[in-house]
């Protein structure tokens, strides 16, 4: 996917605010239209993720109301778009009140304000929300949810206070989002990076399957699903289906790393804290059709760098330069130049005050 038509007529939707900022997916939606559309474009991210500062950036935790409501008092947004969650599994096992604060009750104020406001609402869920324990995938927006971790629980009770305080909002289900993290280590490609670069194993599951997609078509959906009046829930996944283990394949090969440090097991090896879902492929033609012509791109996009078989990344082909930069221009964006450090200045600024 690459701009469309429809951002032109984004300047009814400003102001917009974007919750869940140090999360991945707000993140690079937050550069992305703080750069199109300057100072009317509003970001929050927790009270103790302190060290992201950044013009248009507030510490505000979602679940308070009486600050939320002061905010929205003070800007009077016309959009928003919820990518507050913790999506740290382990942590939302072990602290389960914190799980339920982060993806439940943040859920309902924004949702209780963004009605108060009249303000459109997009909330982000995710493919967590069902266990893939057939192993089948290709769940729709109809299948029944049935998590298995605490993650995916609270995030189903999220998705049920959008609909029943915000009818009217637009619900995307979305897998793993390929891009860059606000802290270097978040994520699943700077997660697994972070990890070769350090010259540590990573054990990723062979029978875990989900929908990678590029952050820089999610960056356009959210933006079309903020300009337009879509409602319901829309699953909102990338074509190529890839276990974890494949994920940590390609970028394992695609930065050169040394392919002794990727290890794999059944998710059922992986102990009981935190539970492991299956296979929870979606499949998005709802979204598609939307989109029409404007496809969402599989990631990884170049085909030579799809898994084919265990030992697949253990082959380096000379005719390609392996390393963090060939690693960037093709795992993190598919169409567009590598971002420049400028275009990702928070993530900068991150490291030079950790």
């Amino acid at each position: 996917m690459t701009n469309h038509a429809f951002t032109l007529n984004f300047q009814s939707a400003l102001p917009v605010l974007i919750t869940g900022v140090s999360g991945v997916p707000g993140f690079n939606f937050f550069v992305h239209m703080r750069q199109k559309y300057g100072d009317s474009v509003i970001g929050i991210r927790p009270k103790d993720t302190w060290r992201m500062q950044s013009d248009g950036i507030i510490g505000i935790n979602p679940d308070d109301y009486l600050r939320m409501l002061d905010l929205f008092n003070k800007y009077n947004f016309k959009t928003v778009l919820n990518a507050t969650g913790s999506c740290a599994l382990k942590a939302c096992e072990l602290n389960q009140e914190l799980a339920y604060k982060t993806n439940v009750l943040s859920a309902q104020v924004i949702a209780k304000l963004a009605t108060k406001f009249n303000s459109r609402l997009v909330h982000i869920s995710s493919d967590l929300v069902f266990s893939g324990n057939s192993g089948e995938g290709n769940y729709l927006e109809d299948s029944p949810v049935d998590p298995v971790t605490m993650y995916g629980k609270t995030m189903v009770e999220g998705e049920k206070a959008i609909s029943s305080i915000s009818p009217n909002a637009a619900i995307l289900r979305i897998s793993l989002p390929m891009g860059p993290s606000f802290s270097g280590h978040a994520g699943a490609i700077d997660w697994i990076t972070s990890r070769f670069k350090k010259n540590k194993p990573a054990t990723l599951y062979y029978d875990e399957f989900r929908s990678p997609t590029y952050v820089e078509d999610m960056n356009d959906v959210f933006e079309l699903f903020l300009a337009e009046n879509y409602s319901g829930i829309y699953h909102f996944g990338g074509p190529k289906n890839l276990s974890l283990y494949q994920i940590g394949q390609v970028i394992n090969k695609a930065g050169g790393f040394d392919p002794t440090l990727l290890q794999g097991c059944p998710r059922h090896d992986a102990g009981p804290i935190p539970p492991r879902a299956g296979n929870v492929t979606m499949i998005s033609e709802k979204l598609t059709k939307i989109l029409r012509l404007q496809q969402i791109k599989p990631w990884p996009f170049k085909s030579h760098l799809i898994p084919g078989d265990l030992q697949w990344h253990h082959k380096r082909e000379p005719e390609f330069d392996y390393s963090k930069t060939y690693l960037h221009e093709n795992l993190y964006r598919h169409t567009r130049e590598v971002p420049s450090p400028s275009e990702y200045f928070l993530q900068a600024k991150y490291r030079e005050n950790y």
